[in-house]
Order: C-alpha cells, then sequence, then structure tokens
C-alpha cells in the first residue's frame, strides 16, 4: 500500500484524499493553515502541519493540490527525495518540476470539487501526464486506484480541457447565478428552473450540445429577444446579446 502525502487541504484534495483513503495509506496532510489540515488529516487518519518542512520524508507519492500560483514555491521549498511527486492542476505545466524533480508529473481531476458535495470519484475522467514514459505509466496505474476513466494528455491538451471544463461548467453556473436574479426581481423562487436546467443536462446522453439547442436565438426569433433585452440592463444586457449572437451565427451555419 503506497504512502501519500497531501499538500494541501482545500476542494480537491479532500475529494482526493478521501478517494485514496482505502488504497493508500494517507500519512500525513498539509495546509497553510493548521486548523484545515486537521480537519482532512482526521477524516483519512493522517498526521496534520502547517510547515513544508515538516513534511514526512519516506512517503511514496507526494501530491500537490493547491492554488496555481503557489506550485512552484511548493517545488521550490522541499526537496528532491526521489518519491512521485504529482500536482493537480489543469493549467500548470509538468514543467514546473524541470530540474527540481527526477519523477513528477500531472494528475488532473477533470471535476467540479466542492466539500460539501462529494463526487463520484470512480465516474471521474483523470488526465495524466509524466515526465516520462515510465513514470507516465506509473501515474496512469495509481490514477486508476481511483478511476477507470484514465487519459493521457499533455501540457497543451490539458489547457485545453480547462478551457472547455470553464465554459461547460463555469460559465455554465454564472448564467445560473443570472437567472437567479432575474427570478429575484420579479419575486420568484430559483428552483423552478431546476426541472429545465436538468432536463438540458440529461439531453446530452444521447444528444450533441448543438443538436439540443433551443430558444428565441436558435430559432432566429428576433422579435423576442427585443422583448427580452427590453427587460435588461447592466451587464445581463451585453451578455444576452454576445450570446444570442454566438448561438444564431450557429444555428444558421
Amino acid at each position: 500500500m503506497k504512502r501519500v502525502v497531501m499538500i494541501g487541504s482545500g476542494n480537491v484534495a479532500t475529494s482526493l484524499a478521501l478517494a485514496l483513503k482505502d488504497k493508500c495509506e494517507i500519512v500525513q496532510v498539509y495546509s497553510r493553515t493548521l486548523a484545515n489540515a486537521e480537519s482532512l488529516a482526521v477524516r483519512v487518519g493522517a498526521l496534520a502541519t502547517n510547515d513544508l518542512k515538516d513534511l514526512v520524508n519516506d512517503a511514496q507519492v507526494y501530491i500537490i493540490s493547491v492554488k496555481d500560483d503557489v506550485i512552484a514555491a511548493v517545488v521550490d521549498a522541499v526537496p528532491d527525495n526521489g518519491a512521485l511527486w504529482l500536482h493537480t492542476s489543469g493549467s500548470t505545466s509538468v514543467s514546473v518540476f524541470d530540474g527540481k524533480r527526477r519523477r513528477c508529473g500531472v494528475l488532473y481531476p477533470l471535476q467540479s470539487f466542492s466539500k460539501s458535495h462529494p463526487a463520484c470519484m470512480s465516474e471521474v475522467h483523470f488526465f495524466v501526464e509524466g515526465c516520462d514514459t515510465a513514470v507516465t505509466r506509473e501515474i496512469m496505474a495509481f490514477a486508476r486506484e481511483i478511476s477507470e476513466n484514465v487519459h493521457e494528455a499533455s501540457s497543451q491538451d490539458r489547457q485545453r480541457l480547462h478551457v472547455a471544463a470553464v465554459f461547460a461548467c463555469n460559465f455554465a453556473n454564472h448564467m445560473f447565478t443570472l437567472a437567479g436574479e432575474v427570478l429575484g426581481e420579479a419575486g420568484l423562487p430559483f428552483d423552478t428552473m431546476l426541472p429545465l436546467i436538468k432536463t438540458t443536462v440529461a439531453k446530452l446522453d444521447n444528444m450533441t450540445p448543438q443538436e439540443s439547442q433551443t430558444g428565441p436565438a436558435a430559432r432566429g426569433d428576433k422579435k423576442i429577444i427585443a422583448a427580452h433585452l427590453a427587460t435588461l440592463n447592466d451587464d445581463k444586457k451585453d451578455i444576452y446579446q454576445l450570446l444570442s449572437k454566438s448561438i444564431m451565427s450557429r444555428s444558421n451555419s
């Protein structure tokens, strides 16, 4: 059973640690905030620390799951010990380890993680990259301890995946926020949208997004679009116009 150190205690680190705790020995959890490290450590039976200098030196895998702009600082702060070092970022290149780790790579789970809403990790797609062929195989085998959906992807491909995920998840979720604000202005509850949202996503099981597109922009109904715009103000009007234009250009192509 591999000995694993989790460097980070946020949403991704928590989900990975919980998924690995019955397959590996999570020996330590690091967080800049000791209370956060302790909170996760208790759940996985590990030690907690808020000092990178106190990381155990004899683990086999070290998973860096922190904000992208902190990854390089973590790598710089801890000397190489010959273990397998991984980061979980979609947009940070494997080159962040260059000259600083002999065995290193990326373990990127393509999912939106929240501590309060655990993801089914066995269904998550993992995209991995290693510093060489042998390490890549090792990372893929490690990832398959969590999910069978494991793929090799270069840093450039992961960047594209991350951009696509921002459109599919982050931007889509922001649209829900705006829809809630529009409803709130009329005193209507957001949960009236939930059946619509769930049906929209469910269609993707057997239709492409383009095939399932509906609404006034897809129909080219400029009269309805104009009526909608008349009810909006501020950035919502700009966003509505921009998205309608994009939908119309694809519907007419």
